[in-house]
């Protein structure tokens, strides 16, 4: 016969952090120490697993949660703040796309496919800019950013003039999130917060622009060395391929696109089924993908994918886990 513990036990191993602090918080277990400390830790818990990204790191109000965790979770915040340090995920995505690969396969684990394909969709919409960050040496920051793509010769945030030739490829909403990237971190906390919610996916949109599809290219790709660029071109058409492809398109048939249906586990596996084989076309994908039989990833393939596109070794976090291990011991 189970026990209040055995469930909580096991909504805690399912990573049901919202369904087990509501059942904390109403009694389910002695108002003690324990209750508070697994409150505060299924709170944390379930913000991560939501990407709940601007506020990662953050105290959480129901308790204390342990300063390991809270700091693993900073390496992915957006600073919410122009001057904020330290400066998480504008210094670097590589741990935000760690968590995200965790994330996918705990709501593959759940079940949760229309989660599992907004999961993937904010991946692809930043993915031009892991493949920058090397180059860059940062992840976009606006307040960095500039002495990569600024100067004479470039066209990077340059308005069109009227009347002139356009030699830029980049769309309008493109060129406008560069000409605020270059600004926005001299703006206070609402400007530089609505930048970060608006406009910085298309900053990672027009960099990929700029090394994959620019038939003009300005002094943005020509400053760099011939075989930087050549690779980097090569990891940025990857990413673009992807976010192209069926993966990602299943987004327009979920509750988070378009549509009102949710895709089943086996519609999500054609369609990563299909984005393989056309990404193994690419000779950069097919490299990556070479060892996906054997991967035990529920998208396999997809960590290695990303890891060639960041021109670095990405695996799956453990952060979710962790926490899970956390709230069992306590119960225990």
């Amino acid at each position: 016969m189970e026990t209040a513990g055995d469930v909580l036990t096991a909504l805690a191993r399912r990573y049901a952090f919202g369904d087990l602090e509501a059942l904390i918080t109403q009694g389910a277990l002695a108002a003690d120490g324990r209750s508070t400390a697994v409150a505060a830790l299924c709170a944390f818990g379930q913000r991560v697993l939501d990407l709940d990204a601007e506020d990662f790191g953050m105290p959480e109000a129901v308790g204390e949660v342990p300063r390991d965790l809270l700091d693993r979770a900073r390496a992915s915040r957006m600073p919410q703040a122009a001057r904020e340090r330290p400066r998480g995920a504008l210094a670097s995505l590589r741990p935000a796309y760690s968590l995200l690969l965790e994330v996918i396969a705990v709501r593959w684990y759940r079940r949760d496919m229309a989660a599992l394909v907004a999961a993937v969709h904010i991946a692809s919409e930043y993915l031009p800019m892991l493949a920058w960050e090397g180059v860059l040496g940062h992840a976009g920051d606006p307040a960095l950013i500039g002495a990569s793509v600024s100067g004479e010769g470039s066209r990077f945030g340059v308005p069109v003039e009227p009347g002139t030739a356009r030699m830029c490829d980049h769309t309008r909403p493109e060129r406008s999130a560069c000409e605020r990237t270059l600004r926005v971190a001299k703006e206070p906390g609402p400007g530089w917060r609505a930048y970060l919610d608006r406009q910085h996916s298309q900053v990672a949109s027009a960099l990929g622009d700029c090394a994959a599809r620019c038939r003009t290219p300005c002094t943005v790709m020509t400053r760099l060395d011939g075989l930087v660029r050549a690779d980097l071109a090569d990891r940025c058409r990857l990413a673009a391929d992807f976010t192209d492809g069926a993966l990602v398109k299943l987004r327009h048939a979920a509750p988070v696109g378009h549509g009102f249906g949710v895709p089943s586990p086996e519609e999500v596996q054609t369609a990563w089924t299909r984005a393989r084989k056309s990404l193994s076309h690419h000779p950069l994908g097919h490299k990556a993908l070479a060892g996906a039989g054997g991967d035990p990833y529920p998208l396999p393939g997809l960590p290695a994918l990303f890891s060639a596109i960041a021109d670095a070794d990405l695996r799956p976090d453990t952060l979710l886990h962790d926490v899970t291990k956390r709230i069992t011991a306590t119960l225990a």
